[in-house]
């Protein structure tokens, strides 16, 4: 049987990571880290890193690619993932799948809609899918937290313990987070203790990993397993599309449509700035740099990936 030719030209890869790279440490740095996290603002942010995963198997980092950093939103994702894991469709009867047009933490929304959050990536519909992981038993046989599953798909035990500054923040002043929680519990879309929904949710945020690891956690949505041979591969292909799909409507915050015009691949930010992205069938993109703009998404980071798609002809949209 013929060898496959490989989907990623890795000399060229090399040499456009390289060159992105270098084009990043040129630019001014401009924005902010993100401050309406206790700590989050003093971090340091003239960094840049990133990691290319091909469906080949090769990997490809370049500068800051093995700092960790609390991947912050992009863990709704990884939650995501286990819920429609464990309960199907039924997911869909308590979060919705239409961008928000509101802030992120927007309580008017949450109250407008009845208590059903308009996304699992806005804050309200994180929590309402960590309070579905509470209910995941051995009957389901998936993870029951994301720090469990990244376990599973890195195939590594000692990524970075939890960010400090991000735990004490949840613990101490997340005020917002808890209204959004009690006002879904007054809609009785939250079954389970608020505290208890919060300490899984701050949990899953405070995760530290780098870019590296990052996109090793992405490689199940990049593999399509569009092979129809089996009722697994169908499913899994089926389940990485609609993630997709949402990363792509859902997963920048207001800046959404601006990314998919840039940038052109499903992908998920976090305040932290990193951004997972996603190109199908070809590779799994890390991004980090905590400099952040206007819509809290990695200024540097979207710079890169835009670069990227445009360098390696991978946007989705062809």
């Amino acid at each position: 049987m013929a060898k496959r030719e490989k989907r990623v030209d890795l000399a060229q890869l090399k040499d456009v990571v390289d060159e992105i790279v270098g084009r990043m440490g040129v630019i001014e740095k401009f924005g902010k880290a993100a401050d309406h996290i206790k700590g989050m603002a003093d971090i340091e942010t003239e960094h840049f890193g990133i990691a290319v995963v091909t469906v080949d198997g090769d990997l490809v980092t370049g500068a800051d690619a093995d700092t960790p950093f609390p991947i912050q939103s992009i863990s709704k994702v990884f939650a995501l993932t286990l819920a429609l894991r464990a309960f199907d469709d039924e997911v869909w009867k308590r979060v919705g799948r239409e961008p928000s047009g509101d802030p992120f933490n927007s309580i008017v929304d949450l109250e407008r809609h009845k208590g059903i959050p308009r996304n699992p990536f806005i804050n309200p519909g994180a929590l309402v899918v960590c309070d579905m992981l509470l209910d995941i038993g051995k009957e389901h046989g998936v993870p029951k937290t994301v720090r469990e599953f990244l376990i599973g798909e890195i195939g590594e035990k000692d990524f970075g313990e939890v960010s400090e500054i991000v735990k004490e923040d949840g613990k101490t002043s997340g005020y917002s987070n808890r209204a959004l929680a009690n006002l879904s519990k007054h809609f009785e879309n939250l079954h389970h203790d608020v505290e208890a929904v919060m300490k899984l949710y701050v949990a899953q945020c405070a995760i530290e990993l780098d870019c590296r690891q990052l996109a090793l956690a992405g490689r199940y949505l990049m593999r399509d397993g569009a092979d129809g041979k089996t009722e697994d591969s169908r499913h899994h292909a089926r389940l990485a599309r609609r993630i997709n799909s949402l990363m792509m409507t859902c997963g920048q915050y207001d800046g959404s449509g601006d990314f998919a015009f840039r940038v052109g691949l499903p992908a998920k930010s976090g305040v932290g700035g990193g951004i997972l992205a996603i190109a199908p069938d070809i590779a799994s993109v890390a991004v980090w740099s905590p400099t952040l703009d206007e819509n809290g998404n990695s200024l540097l980071g979207t710079l890169a990936l835009e670069q990227l798609t445009e360098r390696m002809g991978w946007s989705i949209f062809g």
